[in-house]
């Protein structure tokens, strides 16, 4: 997706699951509520939090990079 300023991003729940960390939307949701979900070093409780290339989503110390590729469809 991309945001207002033309940078790709993919929301938080959204990156959990592609990511294989949740199956579901629901399961996101409730671990990101819960406060387990850090992004770059803060703890993030919004699923729609969006992420950029670079962005590091910490959960019970696994640190994952985000890497956003440009939409094809676009």
């Amino acid at each position: 997706m991309l945001d207002a300023a033309g940078n790709e991003y993919i929301k938080l729940d959204q990156f959990l699951k592609l990511a294989g960390v949740v199956e579901t939307g629901g399961e996101a949701k409730h671990l990101i509520l819960s406060g387990q979900v850090w992004v770059n070093g803060t703890i993030e409780t919004r699923r729609g939090r969006k992420l950029y290339h670079g962005d590091v989503v910490t959960i019970d110390g696994e640190e994952m990079v985000v890497q956003v590729e440009p939409d094809e469809a676009a």
